[in-house]
């Protein structure tokens, strides 16, 4: 059951909250200030906890505090923050410190749950991006100072245009692959520009549906729709004189696309429910893993908001195109996960960094982290070795028979034991296919040529099923 901290020094106010929130079926913890929430929290993460609501006035450490110290030990996890006292300014400020929405009492218990459903929404999609925000100290080499690792020649090309575009606010388009680190570009961007002391607000375009995006971005008057109980300003607002990172840009619906060309072309826009006309000066960053050329070819993406977009595009490469990274990014992340969980750092061996080298990581950066992330929590030995990693790395990092090196020694000993893996599988999908060879091949997820071709150099071309 998904876990949610609700910290207030109102008892009353707590008894709402856990009333509404358990109603929607989460399990509440309470806390009377942010210093409990602190204890609770230490103990909560092991336990699922997936979100924060906080009051802002409390005794001992206020909500801003109490902010800040929880993305100090986890910034994956939403705050959400609950005042009385509520102005633009203070919204402002919760927003850059990493806030991730900021309500006004009174409010409406549909608006709290609505909340609640966005946040989660957003954590799902974003809580395996890679961050390096917290461990800072761990980075060096050429992408330190923009908190990004990597040396390899695509990403140095990477550097130097951040570095250019930076000093500029023209409009930046972040293309690549889901788990290459495009947010990690945006907030690099943003903060070696000379915005970086102001907000950089961060939306997922593709956790929320239409709906609720476009309250999200353009905010909304009290009685606009159903829950919204006071008026609540929107992200382009809140990122006024700063950054708005427009995560996902390719699945946002025909209807916003009018209204985000409005905002890049005039720089102002209305509230959901308002007449009054906004104009606010925000630096546009967006992103997509989608081909926005095939969507303009299909219509579903319009040609004039992508030109508006793609000023200056950044593609980020993947991580199979760039695997000299690849060992830093796992000395990295052993060590960032080891201090996590108060371990000894862990070294690779030699043949298991030549599989997690031969691997083409489709899932690129974020597969590699929860990789790492899983060995350093399940394995309790110093050295990983060949074993600790997840058999499809082991099976696939190694190449047919005919292929094995003559010279023998570590590599020709690891491709045997990557063969004995592949005849395994082989043999288990032609067992369950009865000898079928296409439907064989189909629970490989290969050719069906290739099956032959593997079941020539393993010898079973001529073994029944």
């Amino acid at each position: 059951m998904k876990t949610i901290l609700v910290v207030d020094d109102e008892p009353n106010m707590r008894r709402i909250l856990s009333a509404v929130l358990e109603k929607e079926g989460f399990q509440v913890l309470t806390a009377g200030d942010g210093q409990e929430a602190l204890r609770i929290f230490a103990v909560g993460r092991a336990s699922s906890l997936v979100l924060v609501i906080t009051d802002l006035k409390m005794p001992k450490m206020d909500g801003l505090q109490l902010l800040s110290e929880i993305h100090q030990r986890d910034s994956r996890v939403p705050v959400v923050l609950i005042t009385a006292h509520g102005t633009i300014e203070t919204a402002v400020e919760a927003m850059k410190r990493g806030a991730y929405e900021f309500i006004t009492k009174p409010f409406d218990t549909e608006e709290i749950k609505m909340i609640v459903k966005k946040a989660l929404a957003v954590q799902e999609t974003s809580n395996k991006e890679v961050g390096v925000q917290n461990f800072a100290p761990l980075l060096t080499g050429p992408g330190a100072e923009f908190q990004i690792i990597g040396k390899s020649r695509k990403m140095q090309e990477v550097y130097e245009t951040v570095q250019k575009v930076s000093q500029s606010v023209a409009t930046v388009l972040i293309l690549g692959e889901s788990g290459t680190g495009k947010e990690l570009i945006a907030r690099a961007i943003h903060t070696n520009s000379p915005r970086s002391k102001k907000p950089f607000i961060r939306v997922s375009c593709a956790a929320l549906p239409e709906t609720l995006l476009e309250s999200e971005l353009f905010g909304y008057e009290k009685g606009a729709f159903t829950g919204a109980a006071t008026r609540k300003p929107g992200r382009f607002e809140l990122a006024h004189e700063g950054t708005i990172f427009l995560d996902e840009i390719g699945d946002v619906s025909p209807a916003t696309q009018v209204k985000l060309l409005r905002i890049l072309q005039e720089r102002e826009f209305e509230r959901l429910g308002g007449v009054e006309t906004i104009k606010v000066d925000v630096r546009v960053i967006a992103a997509t893993s989608r081909d926005l050329k095939k969507a303009l070819e299909m219509e579903t993406f319009r040609e004039d908001l992508f030109y508006r977009l793609n000023v200056v595009s950044v593609l980020l490469p993947p991580l199979g195109e760039r695997k000299e990274d690849i060992p830093d990014l796992i000395q990295y992340f052993l060590e960032r996960f080891c201090i996590r969980e108060k371990k000894e750092v862990k070294t690779v061996n030699p043949e298991a960094l030549h599989l997690l080298l031969q691997y083409d990581w489709p899932g690129n950066i974020r597969e590699l982290e929860n990789v790492i992330e899983k060995i350093v929590v399940l394995h309790e030995e110093k050295i990983i070795l060949p074993e600790s990693l997840p058999e499809i790395i082991v099976g696939a990092g190694f190449k047919p028979a005919q292929e094995r090196s003559a010279s023998g020694g570590l590599k020709a000993a690891i491709q045997e034991t990557a063969s004995e893996v592949e005849r395994k599988k082989i043999i288990e999908a032609l067992t369950q296919t009865k000898g079928n060879r296409t439907k064989a091949a189909q629970l490989l997820g290969i050719s069906r040529r290739t099956l032959q071709i593997k079941m020539k150099d393993l010898d079973l071309r001529d073994q029944v099923f």
